[in-house]
């Protein structure tokens, strides 16, 4: 198994939005109230095009080799958005793993891309399509339909976006704890509060939860095998238990037992991915 699930966290790019709109002199608030404005008045709401999102912040599981289980935020709280995005790369150069997101191909990656070609990252393995490795052909991070990427929100929709569900509401139907409190809308007061390491702790639950929910489809497919399945879940809270981060202990506290189990499982008593 190796599996990298991300998130990312957005704000205005107001120095963009300045060079769009010719708002040289104005504050960064005073920029993204204009960017929000003009968006109302095209679509009735304030959530920006993509190309118009600045990356704040970019958390991940990883799970790799026999027992290996890691989730964290890439770079330090006062690093760059050219330095997030290029280790967000430089880890798919490294490890090559399949991504897993919830609505990575409608959102996350796309602003990824804008953001990369704003700042000139390179990242040959990601665009590779089989030019340098024949096995990219058949299977490669570009393709809807490809393995390497898998896009939960997508695949359980069937690729239709009428059937599109929202993380916070699966993951809490399936048990896991979903947004606390928070939510992407309010990233821009957080940042602008000061608040980045609220914000990367937000990401850092919701790809726990998506990762939650990751085995919950492998388990479904088959690719896990209930016992395999526990284990997993085990992995998890033992490790979160383990860093013992107070968003770490919310998320715990907040992991409940589904309502109704599935049989195989077993009962809610014993099954190690519900909480009592």
């Amino acid at each position: 198994m190796n599996v990298l699930v991300f998130d990312i966290e957005t704000i205005p790019d107001v120095d963009g939005g300045r060079r769009l709109y010719d708002l040289d002199g104005l504050s960064d608030k005073e920029v993204a109230n204009i960017l929000f404005h003009k968006r109302r008045q095209q679509t009735g709401n304030e959530f920006l095009r993509l190309h118009l999102h600045r990356v704040v912040a970019i958390s991940a599981v990883l799970r790799h080799g026999e027992d290996q289980f890691k989730v964290w935020s890439l770079g330090d709280p006062d690093a760059s958005e050219k330095e997030l995005v290029q280790r967000f790369y430089d880890g798919l150069d490294r490890f090559t793993p399949t991504l897993v997101s919830w609505n990575g191909s409608g959102f996350d990656l796309p602003v990824l891309h804008y953001r990369a070609l704003v700042h000139g990252i390179q990242a040959p393995r990601y665009w590779d399509s089989g030019d340098d490795d024949r096995e990219f052909r058949w299977n490669n991070y570009l393709n809807r339909y490809h393995s390497r990427h898998l896009d939960l929100m997508d695949v359980l929709a069937a690729y239709q976006p009428r059937a599109n569900a929202p993380l916070d509401e699966i993951a809490t139907l399936l048990g896991f704890p979903g947004k606390m409190g928070m939510s992407g809308a309010k990233v821009w007061d957080t940042f602008q509060a000061g608040d980045i390491e609220d914000i990367r702790n937000y990401c850092e639950t919701d790809v726990l939860n998506t990762y939650l929910v990751y085995l919950r489809f492998e388990l479904m497919r088959g690719q896990l095998m209930p016992q395999a399945y526990e284990a997993e879940c085990r992995r998890v809270r033992e490790k979160l238990e383990e860093e013992g981060k107070p968003h770490f202990r919310e998320f715990l506290a907040h992991w409940k037992s589904p309502p109704e189990p599935s049989p195989s499982l077993g009962t809610t008593e014993n099954t190690e991915c519900s909480r009592d």
